[in-house]
């Protein structure tokens, strides 16, 4: 039976795949690479994310992305990098979800972790993202690195 993470369970590397369908443009993006989560104190974690991001008929383009993590009574709070609030990870349920405005923008995410077991942990986060200059879907699965 599945259960909702701890913090300290998102400690070391994970397979990173992710699908992005740009509505748009009407283009298909796909992602891979690591996603790393390390303790930067007890109860915080640093997510660093490095990737390959493929999107239409565009050369492949390297990123990173970083956001801070912390538990804090039953909820995670992911914060961007310079420490900002992005948004919350309700931990009472397997499917929770959260949204953050961005002026005009918002951003919705639905993750799933209905799938998450001890010995094989994998998980889901499903963002819509809606303004007047965007309107795509990103799929990201996690899977822990062996």
């Amino acid at each position: 039976m599945a259960q909702f993470p701890r913090l300290e369970d998102f400690v070391g590397a994970w397979h990173l795949s992710r699908v992005i369908q740009d509505h748009l443009t009407d283009t298909k993006g796909t992602l891979t690479g690591e996603a790393r989560f390390a303790e930067r104190e007890p109860g915080v974690l640093d997510y660093i994310e490095s990737k390959s991001l493929s999107l239409g008929a565009q050369p492949p383009l390297e990123a990173t992305r970083r956001y801070i993590w912390e538990q804090d009574e039953g909820r995670i709070f992911v914060r961007f990098e310079d420490g900002r609030d992005f948004h919350e990870i309700r931990g009472d349920r397997l499917l929770p979800d959260a949204e953050h405005f961005c002026d005009p923008d918002l951003y919705h995410v639905s993750y799933d972790f209905t799938r998450w077991s001890a010995k094989r942990p994998k998980w889901r986060a499903m963002w819509r993202v809606k303004g007047p200059r965007k309107d795509y879907r990103m799929i990201s699965d996690y899977t822990r690195s062996a």
